[in-house]
């Protein structure tokens, strides 16, 4: 893996009590949970929650089609990593009893906000998603999408989430792929990719995010976030790459390009009493 693509501790590190790395993480998203170009609304109005809630799910085309945001009414959800709480209002309003968590205070004040504006119920806390202080199973769902890249040590993230959940609870859990073909362009062609400056922003292969959902009964990996057109940018870049690389590569024989998304999701199970875990591929 290239050293400039390659930030903070190695993914399965152990913990370090007061680690800078976090304290760098949590002043990072402090300052730009609210970097949304697509917009240039006051953060925290409703038109901001609103543009920028529109632009992630078309951007990311996939959310709707794979998550069943509806499906969870009556269960207790916990969406690590919440941000602005765009997705989290997506369970609340289908019947969760949801919880936000994020390291920025600034995320857990524009969420409930977000959430006020919209008359959901929803509890949010300032936590660390590597450290969590609920009690074991506590949880039916747990939801952790555009997180696990910009946390020192998503292995021990991704622990936390397995001991939160209950029994036989589910999780959705999302990693950047180190073979994304916006990798590939980024090196070629310098297209940008969000948050790439960060303090952390861990590049995993697949065999990497199975081994650290080890822990799961049950794995199933889905390779998604493929080309579309973009928004936000302008120039000639931009216009050749809506007009002429979006299409050609989605044009392209479906076996060639389905390990290259942007994105690796893993929807995981956790085992009941009686089940015991999968061994690791």
């Amino acid at each position: 893996m290239s050293a400039a693509l390659r930030r903070g501790p190695p993914p399965g590190a152990a913990a370090v009590p007061g680690d800078p790395a976090m304290t760098a993480v949590r002043a990072y998203w402090n300052d730009h949970v609210v970097d949304w170009p697509i917009t240039s609304r006051d953060p925290g109005s409703p038109a901001f929650f609103r543009e920028t809630e529109a632009y992630r799910f078309e951007k990311l085309d996939y959310l709707e089609r794979l998550i069943d945001y509806a499906g969870h009414a009556g269960e207790d959800v916990l969406d690590v990593g919440c941000g602005l709480g765009n997705d989290t209002a997506r369970f609340a309003a289908g019947g969760a009893r949801v919880t936000g968590i994020d390291i920025a205070p600034r995320a857990i004040e524009l969420a409930r906000a977000n959430f006020a504006q919209r008359r959901l119920e929803g509890r949010f806390e300032l936590m660390d998603g590597e450290a969590m202080t609920f009690a074991d199973a506590s949880f039916d769902f747990v939801y952790c999408h555009t997180v696990l890249h910009f946390t020192p040590q998503p292995a021990r993230m991704i622990r936390e989430i397995h001991r939160v959940l209950k029994p036989g609870g589910k999780a959705v859990l999302m990693a950047v792929n180190r073979r994304s073909w916006m990798r590939l362009m980024h090196r070629l062609a310098k297209v940008e990719i969000d948050h790439l400056q960060a303090p952390v922003f861990h590049w995993l292969s697949r065999t990497e995010l199975e081994a650290m959902t080890a822990p799961f009964a049950r794995r199933r990996v889905v390779v998604e976030r493929f080309p579309v057109r973009t928004k936000v940018h302008a120039g000639l870049k931009a216009r050749l790459f809506n007009t002429v690389f979006v299409d050609l590569f989605n044009a392209l024989p479906r076996r060639w390009i389905e390990d290259t998304g942007h994105h690796l999701l893993v929807f995981a199970e956790k085992a009941t009493a009686a089940a015991p875990a999968e061994p690791a591929p």
